[in-house]
Formats: C-alpha cells, sequence, structure tokens
C-alpha cells in the first residue's frame, strides 16, 4: 500500500441533493490574510489548527486539491467540485453519486502529483487524506507549501491520538464545511451519517459478536487495520470485535503466527489495487498454516472497498454494509 502507515457502496449523499453551487459570496483565500473579498463572505476571516498547522482565512478557498479519494469524496459530498482545481489518488471508483461531478474535475497524477504539478494547478488550498500525501522529500510538505502561500489540511485520522471514531469523523467533515463557508452542509451530512448507523447498531445490538481479522495485504507479514484507525471502529459498530484492536496503529503488519493464534471467525478483505478479493481469498486458503483459522476452515470472508476503511463519507455505508455480511439474518 502506497500510503503512509505510520502516520497511514454506494452511499446515500444528502449533501448532493443541496445545490452543487458554492455560496455566491465564496471568493479566494490564502496563507494568513490572503487576497479574498472577506465581505462576501460570512463567518470569515476564520482560524483553524488542524494537526498541529495553523492557518487563517480570510475567504472560502476557491481552488482546492484533493489527494486521496476520501479527501475528494468529502468535497463533493459538500457540494464543493466547482472548487476543486485538481486531484489525484483514487484507491478504487469514485461514489456514482459522485462521477459526474469527478469527471469534470482534472486529475493531476493517477497516484501523488510531483511538486511541479501541484504547484502548477495553482492551489489555494491542498487537502490529503494520508500523511504521505505531505511527503517533505517530494517537496509537498506543509510547511513548504504555507510558504509558497497555500494552506492545506490533512485528515484528521492520521493526527489523533489513540483510536478513531465517530467523533473524529464529526470533527472532519465540520472543519471543511466550515472552512469552505457551507456549515449547514456539513451539518446535513453528520445527521445522515448518524443515523443510518445508529440503525446498524440498534439491529446487531443483541446479536453475538465475531472476531474479525482486517485482511489488506501482505505475504511475509499481513498488514491489518489496528485499534487506532476508523476502520477499528467501523468492525465494532457493525456488530464484530477486531481481533488486533490492541494494535496502537491505523494500519500495521503483524505475523501470521499472531493471526493463527488469535482465531478470527471472520476475514474482512480490503478490496484495492492490482490483487483481486480472488487472489487474497486464495493466498489465505492455500496457505496450510492457517488451514485451521475458524475463517479460513469455514470460508468466512467479507469484504469492503479500502476506501470505505477511512475517515470519511463512507463510514456509514462501510457500517451498513459489513453489518449485513457479518449479521445477514434478521434479529
Amino acid at each position: 500500500m502506497s500510503r503512509s502507515r505510520a502516520a497511514l457502496r454506494a452511499f446515500t449523499p444528502v449533501a448532493l441533493l443541496i445545490s452543487l453551487t458554492a455560496c455566491a459570496g465564496s471568493t479566494g483565500a490564502g496563507q494568513d490574510g490572503a487576497a479574498g473579498d472577506a465581505a462576501a463572505a460570512p463567518g470569515f476571516p476564520y482560524t483553524l489548527t488542524n494537526c498541529g498547522v495553523s492557518n487563517t482565512y480570510q475567504a472560502p478557498p476557491r481552488r482546492a486539491v484533493t489527494m486521496n479519494q476520501h479527501a475528494t469524496e468529502l468535497m463533493l459530498a459538500l457540494g464543493l467540485g466547482d472548487r476543486i482545481a485538481g486531484t489525484a489518488y483514487l484507491d478504487d471508483a469514485v461514489l456514482p453519486a459522485y462521477k459526474p461531478a469527478y469527471d469534470k474535475i482534472k486529475v493531476l497524477a493517477e497516484e501523488y502529483p510531483s511538486k511541479e504539478i501541484l504547484l502548477g494547478a495553482d492551489p489555494d488550498f491542498v487537502y490529503g487524506g494520508y500523511a504521505s500525501a505531505f511527503d517533505k522529500a517530494q517537496g509537498r510538505d506543509r510547511e513548504g507549501l504555507a510558504k509558497s502561500g497555500i494552506n492545506s489540511r490533512l485528515n484528521v485520522e492520521y493526527c489523533t491520538e489513540g483510536k478513531v471514531g465517530l467523533d473524529q469523523l464529526k470533527t472532519e467533515i465540520t472543519e471543511v464545511a466550515r472552512t469552505f463557508g457551507v456549515p449547514d452542509r456539513g451539518a446535513k451530512l453528520i445527521e445522515d451519517e448518524q443515523r443510518r448507523i445508529d440503525a446498524v447498531t440498534a439491529r446487531v445490538k443483541d446479536r453475538p459478536r465475531p472476531t474479525v481479522f482486517a485482511y489488506d495485504s501482505g505475504e511475509a507479514t499481513a498488514s491489518t487495520s489496528g485499534g487506532n484507525g476508523v476502520g477499528n471502529e467501523i468492525i465494532s459498530l457493525a456488530g464484530g470485535t477486531n481481533v488486533f484492536a490492541d494494535l496502537k496503529d491505523t494500519f500495521g503488519d503483524v505475523a501470521w503466527e499472531k493471526v493463527i493464534e488469535r482465531k478470527p471467525e471472520v476475514v474482512l478483505i480490503y478490496d484495492y489495487g492490482g490483487t483481486t478479493v480472488e487472489a487474497k481469498k486464495q493466498r489465505l486458503l492455500n496457505d496450510p498454516a492457517l488451514a485451521e483459522v475458524p475463517a479460513v476452515k469455514n470460508r468466512r470472508f467479507v469484504v469492503l472497498p479500502l476506501s470505505s476503511a477511512v475517515l470519511g463519507v463512507r463510514v456509514a455505508d462501510a457500517v451498513e454494509s459489513l453489518g449485513s455480511q457479518l449479521h445477514p439474518n434478521p434479529a
């Protein structure tokens, strides 16, 4: 996986029922007092500290670049497609509801753009979903962007100490919506996410909770969801128990011996990239050492797109999908 691990189905988008046209007074924002008609943007100037970086917005950003799928989809869910000057790095297909808006946006790179290409998009804001979006070695660090007059944001999943859950999802949506001058859209999106999640947790609350091993990738070792990422919270809300909830990381590598010891009843496969779900299943099924692991022995596999297992607008969708897979029969 080419995301930073140390730092690294269709969701009903209420926000898309709201006009995709941004507020009429939304003009440019820059670093600590850059140009923009603040008088035309209620609620500005707005100062926000995100992941240790403080930015002051005199007005909502006009030319954002989104890096990583969940950053892009959150912007689109808030009806901000017309504020995106460029985008990069999808893990899988963008949600169908967002595709018409996404197709109007310039794709800067299949993965991360170079510094030159990024700056060539003339952004006033860069929004990264993973810490790797702001790789200093590639010249994309937040400090360097600030020196070029460009504000930035990193998804809070990658700077939260301890577990990430629905509070952090609320923070992410609220702060992005506030930054772009559309707080009401953010509130509606949060309300919809919470309503849908509550419906699932109510349905599964009295059901037995199967133990789950999340399999991202790996041959010599297994990359899995640890206890600090929203992937762990999704498993819990859907009525399961993550066997590696004690791993203090968002994603981390574990020895296969640990998987065998913990005897998961279900394997959750993350679907993305060039390795198919079927190939991942076969890797597990063909390993003699895993033959007596209950999930493998009973061929109990469930699947989520990787883009649903990160902090973004697919969280409710992931909980609904995984809840139905873990508990397919009515209570």
